[in-house]
């Protein structure tokens, strides 16, 4: 196990609202993980997550389709209920079976490094450049590898500050999985086309329109 070598979770965060990372995760790119851990048996009857950057809810919602318990919060109060804490910041979280969320981009490291430190599991949705980079080889990937990296072959829209099925991006993104297994030898695998439309369940956007000139991933 790799320690936390990362400054972020030596110091807490004091981060105003419009600095956060917020890019809601769609709900159809988080099914897409729980049915490919399904299908190989990765997800246990009793099994429980945490999710330690909830936003709005919409990834711990999903999340607790498939897992008997979700452990959500969030450095930010998004006004959904969930306990309001910093990740990296403090004791090392109560063990969980998984840990599955979004990290902020810029704290992906720091986030991984924690996660690994409290659960046996671990999933992170990245942007696929997350895997280059030679600081993050040698932070990261020469000492404790990934077990599975699963790319989607149809792009994952993720708007700055609002979930929308509309839209569109220029950035790639997939899964990364980490299992108490180690070894040397990641395994490539695909989410492959058609997962949206397959995966994609009546209420899981809000009724708002998108702003036209809202941001998101790639673009920023």
């Amino acid at each position: 196990m790799i320690g936390n070598r990362s400054s972020a979770v030596r110091q807490q965060r004091h981060e105003p609202h419009d600095s956060l990372d917020d890019f809601p995760t769609p709900p159809w790119a988080t099914r897409a993980l729980c049915e490919w851990l399904k299908a190989r048996c990765m997800i246990p009857p009793l099994a429980d997550v945490r999710e330690p950057a909830a936003n709005r809810g919409h990834m711990a919602r999903v999340l607790g389709e498939y897992f008997a318990r979700v452990h959500a919060s969030d450095i930010h109060d998004y006004g959904v209920g969930y306990p309001v804490c910093d990740y990296l910041f403090g004791p090392v979280p109560e063990r969980s079976f998984w840990v599955i969320t979004n990290p902020p981009f810029k704290l992906a490291l720091a986030f991984i490094e924690r996660a690994r430190a409290s659960a046996g599991y671990v999933a992170m949705i990245v942007r696929s450049a997350f895997l280059e980079g030679g600081a993050r080889y040698r932070d990261l990937f020469a000492d404790d590898p990934p077990r599975y990296v699963l790319q989607f072959c149809e792009r994952v829209v993720m708007h700055k500050g609002c979930l929308s099925e509309h839209g569109s991006t220029a950035t790639a993104y997939c899964w990364l999985i980490w299992t108490p297994a180690r070894g040397d030898m990641t395994q490539l695998d695909w989410i492959p086309p058609g997962t949206r439309k397959r995966l994609e369940r009546a209420g899981d956007y809000p009724a708002i329109a998108v702003n036209p000139g809202a941001q998101h991933n790639g673009f920023i």
